[in-house]
């Protein structure tokens, strides 16, 4: 399978992944500061830094246009954000001794003029919108079917409800990205055939 299709997997298999260890670290009833915390946000930003390559990747199945751009540039300023705040959750988790000191760090943090807003409450959601908006881009050319997009919705909404549900919700992403899989193999296998004069 060809690099961009990995990313694609390996993105919302990043989520799910952070959720079954985010799960596993809690089972005890301590989660952070600790192994556990720094291993979930680990495989969670690494998901993240998955994502970069894989919506390019998806963008590219899209004509060039200004709404592709639009859509792309949202999308990464969202996951710009998202990075950041598994950064600073990492941070925090390696500073503190328990966890009332690295929720002091955390508020603290979040304290500092504009960063709720830029890493936590709004700016991180352009990803997931930005997201939405590509997948009915795509659906709309048929290089995803109608479903994705509700069902890519159902995967960014169920973690809200609980963060319990984000194995579930980075399968579901997973399932609605997963039918542009061949097409992005076979755009991989283009851009690596020789060009043959005639």
């Amino acid at each position: 399978m060809k690099r961009a299709a990995l990313f694609v997997i390996a993105g919302p298999v990043g989520i799910a992944a952070y959720g079954l260890v985010r799960l596993w670290g809690k089972s005890d009833g301590v989660y952070g500061p600790g192994l556990d915390w720094q291993a979930a946000h680990l495989v969670g930003l690494a998901g993240m830094v998955c994502f970069v390559p894989a919506v390019l990747a998806l963008a590219r199945l899209l004509p060039r246009s200004p709404w592709r751009t639009g859509v792309v540039t949202v999308t990464m300023v969202g996951l710009g954000a998202t990075m950041v705040q598994f950064g600073a959750d990492i941070v925090e988790g390696l500073l503190a001794a328990d966890r009332a000191e690295m929720s002091a760090l955390g508020a603290d943090f979040k304290d500092i003029p504009g960063v709720e807003v830029a890493f936590y409450d709004v700016v991180p959601q352009f990803f997931f919108l930005g997201l939405v908006v590509l997948a009915g881009m795509l659906a709309a050319r048929r290089r995803l079917p109608w479903w994705s997009v509700p069902l890519l919705v159902a995967g960014i909404v169920a973690p809200v409800v609980t963060l319990n549900l984000l194995p579930i919700g980075g399968l579901c992403i997973l399932a609605a990205l997963a039918p542009a899989l061949p097409a992005l193999r076979q755009q991989g296998e283009r851009a690596e055939s020789p060009v043959t004069a005639r």
